[in-house]
């Protein structure tokens, strides 16, 4: 089983990792292996403020967090924190993958950075103290191969297509969109995230008020290749849980083989794994 978290998180560090450890604490006793903590988790305000406790990798929240891991046996994605980089004011956003033994797996920085001008939300502009990364990360855990983005990647589908080229298997989408993008547009992009890349989608959220006028959205989705949304957390903190059926996603890729028919993707057409041999529709 997979739990994707939604929380409401503020400014208040420790509040914020004392909720987060509660509630993948509440997925691993409904037999959730795989856990994952929004964007943000352990520190949220409005995009483009300063950060003022930038962590090293290896500092004091994510090593409370392995150690979670460790005690829970849980493979534990950390949306995203604030990296420190070293000689500069700005920050990473980066999501960090935990395998049961509180080691990391993989790393994960922010590629494309929240910067828009809608009326009224001029202060969004995440490149102000951020630092985008540059690489498409794609991990093995216990549940298949995960590919890891963050938040206001998933407006662009070529990261999505190039993460299934990798042969992800769920694509992980922690978020903290606000409520006016949200609203809009999150639901209509996790599920064509997971029809054309016929992958599930496992997207936790943020949600509510979190000070200095910043409101997320929430709706933590997990979606499967069809597009059916098999969790929500509709609304407050939560957990949205579903099993991962790796081998339904093989029936489904080998019935519908689209990823295959691909011509203009750059290095052309698909191959991903189980899409040798034609299988019926599940």
């Amino acid at each position: 089983l997979a739990a994707a978290v939604q929380m409401t998180s503020t400014t208040e560090v420790e509040r914020n990792l004392d909720a987060a450890e509660a509630l993948v604490e509440r997925a691993a006793a409904r037999g959730a292996s795989f856990v994952g903590l929004p964007e943000n988790f352990a520190f949220l305000r409005s995009e483009g403020q300063p950060v003022p406790e930038p962590q090293d990798l290896g500092g004091p929240w994510v090593a409370r967090m392995s150690s979670l891991a460790r005690r829970l046996r849980v493979t534990l994605l950390l949306g995203s924190l604030p990296e420190r980089v070293p000689g500069d004011t700005r920050v990473r956003n980066t999501s960090l993958l935990l395998g049961p033994d509180g080691g990391t797996i993989a790393v994960y920085r922010k590629i494309h950075l929240f910067d828009i001008d809608l009326p009224g939300m001029e202060h969004l502009k995440e490149s102000r103290s951020v630092l985008p990364g540059d690489e498409v990360v794609v991990a093995e855990t216990p549940i298949g191969p995960v590919g890891l983005s963050i938040c206001y990647d998933l407006r662009f589908p070529e990261l999505y297509r190039e993460l299934a080229r990798r042969d992800a298997r769920v694509l992980c989408v922690p978020s903290a969109f606000t409520e006016r993008t949200g609203k809009a547009h999150w639901e209509t992009l996790l599920r064509a995230r997971a029809i054309e890349n016929l992958a599930y989608v496992f997207a936790p959220a943020q949600v509510g008020h979190h000070g200095g006028g910043r409101e997320s959205h929430g709706n933590a989705l997990i979606v499967d290749p069809w597009g059916t949304v098999l969790a929500r957390v509709a609304d407050g903190e939560g957990l949205a849980v579903a099993e991962i059926d790796l081998e339904r996603q093989e029936r489904l890729r080998r019935a519908l083989p689209a990823l295959t028919h691909a011509r203009l993707a750059p290095g052309g057409p698909l191959r991903p794994k189980g899409l040798d041999s034609p299988g019926e529709m599940p």
